[in-house]
């Protein structure tokens, strides 16, 4: 079987649960992780035989995948802003729309290179690790109330970017040991905003794979981790200093309202690469 064929077979299985296009992106990242190519190399080597050691892999990766199983969780890696980040179903996958949340600090941060971060809820680390890099004189604190993340994170970390510190956190009850009040420049957070109600919109694979406590909020009380957020940034940021957030895209105004209303500048909500309202920025007073 060549490279082509081994591709195109398991694409065919996927599409029983993925579009055709899903299901060849699909295919395509697990042939390049088996083989260890690139998408060039991948596609220069078409006609090249399979080693029967990858070939072997397939039927336990197809059938993990055909169970619904994240692909980044099946190969144990997810690519982000350039790296390729270790991943378990304790952390979230990382999102291209969270890439943005990065460009978006460090153009803002150009002038001050030498940042003091923190990074709530940090699962892999991907923000933490990628603000690290972009931003190389930041001192960088991740916290999450996880074990089991953080243990990723750290091993993510001390492969990219061996500054950054972590911390186990509940930020709803404590406060991260690692940051002096009024000290910090930077307060970035993709915490959990989707709402109960709204788990019958979401896909298979994320429900059944994906850690619920770093997804679902009570219907209720959506906005519970951005009134934290407020509080702790009210205490952490320096004055001058900006919080930066990832959101529920129908929750926008309600989100920088929240903020306006503390002790931050009026707040802005900026959209992702989609046209969608994504995130907040807010400045503290």
């Amino acid at each position: 079987m060549t490279t082509q064929q081994f591709t195109a077979t398991l694409a065919t299985a996927l599409q029983a649960l993925y579009s055709a296009a899903e299901a060849e992106a699909i295919a395509a990242l697990v042939v390049e992780h088996l083989l260890g190519l690139t998408p060039l190399q991948r596609r220069m080597q078409a006609a090249v035989p399979v080693p029967a050691a990858a070939l072997a892999q397939l039927p336990a990766v197809q059938a993990r995948l055909l169970a619904h199983e994240p692909v980044q969780y099946v190969l144990g890696t997810a690519h982000f802003a350039g790296l390729e980040l270790e991943v378990t179903p304790a952390t979230l996958i990382p999102r291209p729309e969270t890439e943005e949340l990065v460009q978006l600090i460090t153009h803002a941060q150009a002038s001050r290179p030498g940042a003091r971060v923190l990074d709530v809820g940090t699962g892999s680390g991907c923000l933490a690790i990628a603000l690290a890099r972009e931003l190389p004189q930041a001192q960088v604190l991740a916290v999450d109330i996880s074990a089991e993340a953080l243990a990723v994170a750290s091993r993510n970390a001390a492969r990219y970017a061996p500054g950054v510190q972590v911390e186990q956190v509940d930020i709803l009850a404590g406060w991260p040991v690692g940051a002096v009040p009024a000290s910090l420049d930077i307060l970035v957070s993709n915490p959990p905003y989707v709402r109960e109600s709204e788990r019958a919109l979401m896909r298979e694979n994320v429900l059944a794979w994906e850690p619920a406590t770093a997804l679902f909020v009570p219907d209720h009380d959506p906005l519970l981790f951005y009134r934290r957020l407020a509080v702790v940034g009210e205490r952490l940021l320096r004055p001058g200093g900006s919080i930066w957030l990832e959101i529920n895209e129908a929750l926008g105004a309600e989100t920088a309202a929240l903020f306006t209303e503390a002790a931050f500048a009026p707040a802005a909500v900026l959209d992702d690469f989609l046209g969608r309202p994504r995130f907040v920025r807010a400045v503290r007073r």
